[in-house]
């Protein structure tokens, strides 16, 4: 579930829970931009990334009334190496020619209601009129 958030610079966060994975990204930039911080932290989930061990002792401490589990899992992002950063970004980057290729050639309604009614008709060969 995507949610923006209003800071500034590029920023974009993925924390996991039990029953839901959340992905924060920045507000103030472009919807492009959005969707490319999104897609960035896609690719972590979809590459199963882990985050580095942590010192547990100091969020113990830091957080006592959150488990370690749920702290691990928001910390995730931030403690990725740059190999995982690269993989994360590979994957926003594929995801998105291919989403720029699907764009030129899908089909568009046309805007005549009469064409739309016979392509209604035709079911799943729409495109080829």
């Amino acid at each position: 579930m995507p949610y923006s958030l209003p800071m500034p610079g590029p920023f974009g966060v993925w924390i996991a829970t039990a029953s839901a994975d959340y992905i924060l990204y920045q507000q103030e930039t472009s919807k492009v931009h959005q969707d490319h911080i999104i897609l960035h932290e896609v690719g972590h989930i979809l590459a199963d990334h882990q985050s580095d061990d942590t010192d547990d002792e100091f969020w113990r401490q830091m957080a006592p009334d959150m488990s370690l589990g749920s702290i691990k899992r928001a910390l995730r992002r931030t403690s990725y190496d740059d190999q995982h950063e690269r993989e994360a970004e590979l994957v926003a980057t594929i995801i998105l020619e291919w989403a720029s290729v699907l764009d030129r050639v899908t089909p568009r309604a046309p805007s005549d209601p009469s064409l739309r009614q016979v392509q209604s008709a035709l079911g799943d060969r729409q495109g080829w009129l």
